[in-house]
Order: C-alpha cells, then structure tokens, then sequence
C-alpha cells in the first residue's frame, strides 16, 4: 500500500501539470516576459519562506556537505545548478509564449517528444546507450514531426525548441545529486531572478492592477509550480524516475485534449495520425519497462490466488 501512494504523488503531479492551461491561458493579453518575471519572483520567494520555515536542518546538512566537499567537485555543483537555472528559465519563458501566442496543441506536443529528445542528448553529451527499439521509437517520434511541420512549421518549431530547453535541463541535472534537490531548484530560481531583476526595469510593461492577473498568477505559483514540485520529490523517494518518467506523458496528454475539446482548437486528420505515432513511439520506447512489468505482475497475481 505505501507505494501505491508514491504512484499516486508522481499521478497527481503530471495529472496537475495537464490543466496548466486553463491558470495560464486567461494571461494571453499579458507579454510572455511579464508573466516570466512574476512567476519567477513569486516561486521564489514562496520557496524562500519554505525552506526558511521548514527546511532548516536539511539547509545546515547540505550547507555543511558542500563545504566538506573537493573545489573541483564543489566547482561542478555550482556550474550544474546555475546552468541549469538558465535552461529551466529559458523554457518557462518559451513554454509561457507558446501556450499564449502559438497554440496548446504546439505547448502539448513538447511534452510528448520531450522524454525521447531527452534520451538523445543524454546519448551524445553523458553517452548513455540506447537499445534498438528505443532508436526505432526516435525515429517513429521524428518522422511524426516531420509530418506536423508540414503547413504547420510555426507550431514544431516552437514545440522542439520548449522540448529542448526541458531536456537540456533534465540532462545537466542528472550528475547534479549531491544537494536536495527542492534546495537545487530553490537556488536556481534565485540565480534566475537574479538575472531576470536588472531587466525588469526597461522590459516589463506597466504594472498589473487587475486582480486577474494576480489570482493566475497565485494559482500558477501554488498549483502548477510548487506543489507538484513536492509531489514529484515525494513520489522519487519511493519509486525509481523511469517509472515516474512514463507518467510525464499525462501531461500533454490532457493538454491536448484540451486544446480540442475546451479551446477547440482545429485538428486536421493528418496531426492526428501524427500524434498518434507519437503515442506509439512513447510505447515502443518504454515497451521494455511497460511488459516487463506485466510479466512481474502475473507471478504476484498467481501466488496471490494460492
């Protein structure tokens, strides 16, 4: 039973992540670096207060490990987390103007290819090897972009360039495990709004003053940012991060959905078939973890009827 409850954590936190747009598409009137600015100022300082009130011994723990550790070691960790800082916040700015100024459709389809371009780059940068099914899923995945791409550039242009930003941050934090990793996330947050604050003043627009603006903006923070954050920290204490790397596909899943049936959203017969190889190629591309689980759960199941 307990771990069904890390199933559930890792369930929940893509199954939240799924309805992102319904906080974030009533801001479109708002520039995409706007939006950017304040959430990025929020999250941080909602998790400053978290970890100040909460978190102070695991700060004193990891405050005392890096101290302890060697300056080349000490030198990587601080080069993994400001780095990837930069690529988490380069991808909330691109995902935030694709959902706004492009389509949701264009916003979903990142996040299904985003775990296969993922594995890629880990291949060439960390040389992580990959079986022959999960190259024959890559190949599915690109030539289903290849025919989304046709009289529909715009939207896999976008959608490869928000993918790639996410995993490019996924892969330079995969050697970044030394520190707890909501303290990882907190001090990227802070080197990007560092960042972000010399340009606030020259390219930010006027102050918002409608209480909308305000009211997404608290509900993008708490909802679709900081708890799901927690949720997916929660669930990787009890489940390994292959079996929480399927359920991202929840995510623009939902998302999609939504582009058609709530945003009607035009779909044509062709991005269908194009987003149903995608499906397919997320399939064969776990089909090792997918059925070797089904073969591990018929021996529980038949002792379980004994």
């Amino acid at each position: 039973m307990r771990l069904n409850k890390y199933y559930l954590a890792a369930f929940s936190a893509f199954f939240v992540w799924g309805f992102f747009s319904l906080a974030l598409k009533p801001l479109h009137d708002y520039p995409s670096l706007d939006i950017l600015f304040y959430r990025v100022f929020f999250s941080v300082v909602t998790m400053l207060l978290i970890n100040l009130s909460f978190r102070k011994k695991v700060l004193k723990k990891d405050w005392n490990h890096f101290k302890s550790m060697a300056p080349k070691q000490r030198r990587s960790v601080v080069v993994l987390t400001l780095g990837g800082g930069v690529f988490l916040s380069s991808n909330w700015f691109v995902f935030i103007y694709v959902m706004n100024h492009i389509s949701v459709k264009a916003a979903s389809l990142a996040y299904l290819i985003c775990p296969i371009l993922t594995t890629i780059f880990a291949f060439f940068i960390l040389k992580e090897k990959l079986s022959k099914w999960q190259w024959f899923a890559v190949m599915i995945s690109a030539f289903s972009c290849v025919l989304l791409s046709i009289n529909h550039f715009e939207d896999i242009f976008y959608s490869l360039i928000t993918a790639a930003t996410y995993a490019m941050y996924l892969v330079s934090q995969r050697k970044n495990s030394e520190l707890d990793k909501f303290l990882v996330l907190t001090i990227q947050l802070v080197f990007t709004a560092l960042i972000l604050l010399p340009f606030y003043p020259n390219y930010s627009g006027t102050l918002p003053t409608e209480s909308l603006f305000y009211s997404c903006l608290l509900v993008i923070v708490v909802c679709f940012t900081i708890i799901p954050l927690f949720l997916n920290l929660y669930a990787l204490k009890g489940i390994n991060s292959s079996a929480v790397g399927i359920m991202i596909y929840i995510n623009p899943i939902i998302g999609f959905l939504l582009a058609i049936f709530y945003y009607h959203e035009q779909v044509t017969t062709l991005q269908l078939f194009s987003y149903f190889l995608i499906l397919v190629s997320i399939v064969v591309f776990n089909e090792k973890l997918i059925f070797s689980r089904k073969l591990k759960g018929a021996p529980s199941e038949l002792e379980a009827s004994k």
